[in-house]
C-alpha cells in the first residue's frame, strides 16, 4: 500500500498533523522546560550534585530508545507502537511529578525519556507515511516552525509553571494534553497494515547504551565522588571503551545495524556528525546552566529566567529559518556551519565573562550572539547529513544525526554539571542545596556573597569548557566541502525531495 493510498482528506490530515506535532512538542519541551525549574527542584528535593542527571537521564533513554522504536514501528505497525510510546511518556510524566527524592525523579525521568524517544521517531515516521514524497518539503518547514516555537516557549513555560503552580506541574501538564493526543490519534489515524520484515539490532543498541552510560557516569563521578585513579572510575572507563569497541564490531556484522557504518565513508557526513555531537554538548549544557546562573546570581525568578532566555531562542529560531532557506537556495552549507560554530564559540566565551555585576542587558546581548550561532547549526547538521549519503540511507542519516547530537547533549549536561558542582562544593561552604532566588534571599549577607562567588566561579569554568568544545566544532567545520548540486543529485539518485537539490540548471559559477 502506497502513501497516497492512505493519505486522509485534507481537513482530517491537518488534525492528524496537529496531534503528531503536539506529541513532538511534548517530547521537546521536556528537554527544555526543566531548566528553569531546576533551582526550585533542588531547593525542594536537595541533591545539587545530581542536578545534571535530571536532564541526562531523559536524554540518554531518549537516545537509546529512538532506533528501537523505529524498528518496532516497522515490524508491528506504526500506529500501535506510537500510541504505546505516548502511554509510557505520560506514565513517566505523572510519576515524575510525584517524586519525593532526587533519585526517584531521575529514575522516572529515564522512564519518561523512554517514551519520549518513541514520540519523536513515531511522529516523523508517521508523517512520512501520510505525506507523499514531493509534498514533504512544505511540511518540513511547518515542523521547523513548530520546533522553533517550542524552543522559545519551553524555558518561559517552565518558569511560569514553576512560579505559579509549582515545579511538579512541569511534568503533570503533559498528562491532559497527552491524553487528548492519544484519543485523537487512536480514533482518526489510519495507517497501512503492511509490516516490514525488519530486525531489531538489540545487541548494538545494548552495547551503545552501556558505552554511553559508562562514559557519562565517568564524566559525572570522576574527580568528584571518586578520585580519577579510583577503581570505579577506571572500571567505568574500561567498560565504556570495551562496549564501544564491541558496538563497532557488532555493527559490522548486523543485518540492520543501529548506525550503519557505511554512512561514515562520506567525509562530510563524518565531519557534520562531529559538529552535531559538539553542538549538542554545548546547547544542552548552556540551556541547563544559564537559568541556574540567572536565578542564583542575577536574582531572577523562574519566570524571569524563562524570559531572560528568550534572546537565545528567538535568535536561534530566526537565524535557523533564514540560514535554512539560504542553504536550500544556494546548495552551499560550509560557510554557514563555520559562521555558526564561530558565533557559538564567541557566545560561550562571553558567558564565561559574566559575573555578579553583569547586567541583564549585557547578558542578553551575549545570548543573541550564542543563539545566532546555534541557529545556523541546529537545522544545518540534519540537512548536511541527509545530503551527503545515498538515497537508501536517508532515514539512517537522519536518525544517526539526531542520536549523536542527543548523546552529545547527555555528555554536555553531565560534564558541565561536574565542573559546576565541584566548584560550588568547594566555594559555597555547604550552602549549595539552595539554588532558587527565594532561598538565597534568606541567607546571611556573608553566606550569600560566598555562594554567589562560588556559582560565578562554577559557571565560568563550565562555560570555558563549553567554549573549548564549540571551538572543536569549528575545527571540524573548517574541513567541510560543498558538494556541487549535479554530483549530489547523482549520488542520491536524483531524489525529487532532496532538500538541497533544486530542479534547475546549475549556475555557471
Amino acid at each position: 500500500m502506497t502513501t497516497s493510498e492512505v493519505k486522509p482528506p485534507v481537513r482530517q490530515l491537518y488534525w492528524i498533523l496537529a496531534a503528531l506535532m503536539t506529541a513532538m512538542v511534548l517530547a521537546m519541551l521536556d528537554g527544555l522546560i526543566v531548566g528553569t525549574a531546576m533551582p526550585t527542584i533542588v531547593a525542594d528535593l536537595g541533591g545539587l550534585d545530581h542536578l545534571s542527571w535530571v536532564v541526562t537521564a531523559y536524554t540518554l533513554t531518549t537516545a537509546a530508545s529512538t532506533p528501537i522504536w523505529g524498528k518496532l514501528g516497522d515490524m508491528y505497525g506504526r500506529k500501535g507502537i506510537f500510541l504505546t510510546s505516548i502511554v509510557i511518556f505520560l506514565a513517566g510524566s505523572a510519576l515524575a511529578g510525584m517524586s519525593q527524592t532526587m533519585a526517584q525523579l531521575i529514575a522516572l525521568r529515564a522512564l519518561q525519556g523512554l517514551g519520549g524517544g518513541g514520540l519523536m521517531v513515531g511522529a516523523l515516521a508517521t508523517i512520512g507515511d501520510l505525506i507523499p514524497m514531493r509534498e514533504r518539503g512544505r511540511y518540513q518547514g511547518m515542523l521547523a516552525t513548530v520546533m522553533g516555537v517550542s524552543m522559545v516557549a519551553g524555558p518561559l513555560v517552565g518558569g511560569v509553571i514553576t512560579d505559579h503552580l509549582g515545579w511538579r506541574w512541569a511534568f503533570y501538564i503533559n498528562v491532559p494534553i497527552g491524553i487528548v493526543v492519544l484519543i485523537a490519534l487512536a480514533l482518526v489515524l489510519k495507517l497501512p497494515k503492511k509490516r516490514a520484515k525488519a530486525r531489531i539490532d538489540y545487541l548494538g543498541a545494548a552495547l551503545l547504551t552501556v558505552s554511553i552510560s559508562s562514559l557519562v557516569l565517568l564524566s559525572t563521578w570522576g574527580g568528584t565522588r571518586y578520585a580519577w585513579a579510583s577503581a570505579p572510575v577506571v572500571g567505568l572507563a574500561a567498560l565504556g571503551a570495551l562496549a564501544l569497541a564491541a558496538f563497532v564490531a557488532a555493527e559490522r556484522r548486523a543485518a540492520e545495524p543501529v548506525i550503519p557504518l557505511r554512512v561514515f565513508r562520506s567525509s562530510n557526513f563524518s565531519l557534520i556528525t562531529g559538529v552535531g555531537f559538539f553542538a549538542g554538548f554545548v546547547m544542552f549544557g548552556a540551556m541547563t546552566y544559564l537559568p541556574v546562573f540567572q536565578q542564583s546570581v542575577q536574582g531572577a525568578s523562574a519566570t524571569d529566567s524563562g524570559l531572560l532566555l528568550l534572546p537565545v531562542v528567538i535568535a536561534m529560531t530566526a537565524v535557523g529559518m533564514i540560514g535554512g532557506r539560504r542553504i536550500t537556495e544556494s546548495g552551499r552549507f560550509s560557510r554557514y556551519v563555520l559562521i555558526g560554530t564561530a558565533l557559538m564559540t564567541l557566545g560561550l566565551a562571553l558567558f564565561a565573562l559574566m559575573g555578579a555585576d553583569t547586567s541583564r542587558v549585557t547578558s542578553s546581548l551575549y545570548m543573541v550572539v550564542y543563539g545566532a550561532g546555534a541557529g545556523f547549526i541546529t537545522r544545518t547538521t540534519l540537512l548536511v547529513s541527509q545530503n551527503n549519503v545515498e538515497a537508501r540511507d536517508l532515514g539512517v542519516a537522519s536518525s544517526a544525526a539526531t542520536l549523536i547530537r542527543t548523546i552529545g547533549g547527555a555528555f554536555g549536561v553531565a560534564v558541565m554539571g561536574t565542573v559546576f558542582t565541584s566548584s560550588v562544593d568547594t566555594g559555597a561552604n555547604g550552602a549549595h542545596t539552595q539554588l532558587d532566588a527565594a532561598s538565597l534571599a534568606r541567607m546571611s549577607e556573608a553566606a550569600h556573597s560566598s555562594y554567589t562567588h562560588a556559582v560565578v566561579s562554577g559557571s565560568h569554568k563550565a562555560f570555558v569548557l563549553a567554549a573549548v568544545i564549540a571551538a572543536a566544532a569549528f575545527l571540524f567545520a573548517w574541513f567541510l566541502k560543498d558538494v556541487p548540486p549535479a554530483e549530489r543529485s547523482a549520488a542520491q539518485g536524483a531524489r525529487p525531495d532532496a532538500p538541497l537539490a533544486k530542479h534547475r540548471a546549475p549556475r555557471a559559477d
